[in-house]
């Protein structure tokens, strides 16, 4: 399948792994990218330049495909070394970077020196615009059922996808409630031209997370995931256990008085926890509404082929019969 997104990035199929902390590491972006999809090795999680120039090592040892780091760029005091970062990218050659949070466009002209892609993670039409604007290539319109940051508008990828359409001229995927070939046909024909998948990678063989964290997905439904810091305007979905519960009663309690500091326990430095040691109740941790339709642990092999093989026949059986009734 050819799109703007697989001709932009020289992939083979329309599917990109996005940046997930403590999970986009090198044996995950490598199995995607073998498979034919876009891997992330998630940037911030390497807690310095040298070990993510390590960990891009590590991926191109694992695969000759093209993969990309992800790079968050927080609001916060102390900035992590993006300079460093960004030097240690252009030094591997990597040539795709999937940036979030706030603007990157001071980062743009050296990337794009360097021919690198970027594509930028938005929530809103209005920030999607913002983003073409400044240069960047290709959009992850992520939609309110994401995992993670779904952004203070609440607009589900059903209305965001075709307002994303009806706007911009670069090419776009659509991220948040994307898990088989069902998601595939339905973002193509609201107008992306790929899916972005975060949830669904972490439920797969290679994600290097405990086996803990992938029960979990495949055992919550769609009804599992919670908002937190919705008072904070820094709204995240997760999936719920005690620390949410925990949270979300701080919330109610301390209603508009709320900080930061108050939740800290709940959501600062739980994902090596998490993730790692498979902790579960550590804290607040990203997780997408698609966990409802996430009910195996496949290769990411197994995963894209399975989704491109459903995505082509309901395209040329299903919706073909429609066509010629």
């Amino acid at each position: 399948m050819k799109t703007r997104i697989t001709e932009l990035f020289g992939i083979q199929h329309p599917i990109i792994q996005g940046g997930m902390h403590y999970v986009g590491f090198a044996e995950l972006a490598a199995a995607v990218s073998n498979a034919g999809g876009l891997g992330i090795i998630t940037g911030l999680t390497q807690r310095t330049p040298a070990l993510l120039a390590e960990e891009i090592a590590k991926c191109k040892a694992l695969t000759d495909k093209p993969f990309g780091v992800n790079l968050t760029f927080l609001p916060v005091l102390t900035a992590p070394d993006y300079p460093g970062y960004i030097r240690v990218i252009l030094d591997a050659g990597i040539k795709a970077v999937e940036t979030a949070g706030n603007n990157p466009q001071k980062w743009l002209p050296a990337l794009h020196e360097a021919g690198v892609k970027v594509i930028h993670k938005c929530t809103s039409v209005r920030h999607s615009l913002k983003a073409q604007a400044i240069g960047c290539d290709a959009i992850s319109v992520d939609g309110f059922e994401c995992g993670g940051h779904p952004g203070e508008d609440d607009i589900p990828n059903f209305i965001l996808l075709p307002r994303a359409a009806d706007e911009l001229k670069i090419p776009f995927v659509a991220s948040g409630g994307m898990a088989d070939g069902r998601s595939l046909v339905a973002a193509l024909a609201l107008g992306a031209e790929g899916i972005n998948m975060g949830t669904r990678f972490i439920a797969t063989k290679e994600a290097p997370v405990h086996q803990n964290v992938k029960d979990a997905i495949v055992a919550a439904s769609e009804l599992d995931t919670r908002l937190v810091m919705r008072p904070l305007r820094n709204t995240e979905r997760v999936l719920r256990n005690a620390a949410v519960d925990r949270l979300l009663e701080k919330e109610k309690t301390l209603g508009a008085s709320i900080k930061f500091e108050d939740i800290i326990e709940e959501v600062a430095g739980v994902y090596p926890k998490i993730m790692m040691d498979g902790t579960m109740d550590a804290g607040a941790w990203s997780c997408g509404m698609v966990a409802g339709l996430i009910h195996d642990v496949p290769t990411c092999k197994e995963l894209i082929d399975r989704i491109m093989a459903e995505a082509e026949a309901i395209i040329t059986q299903r919706l073909a019969k429609f066509a010629a009734s």
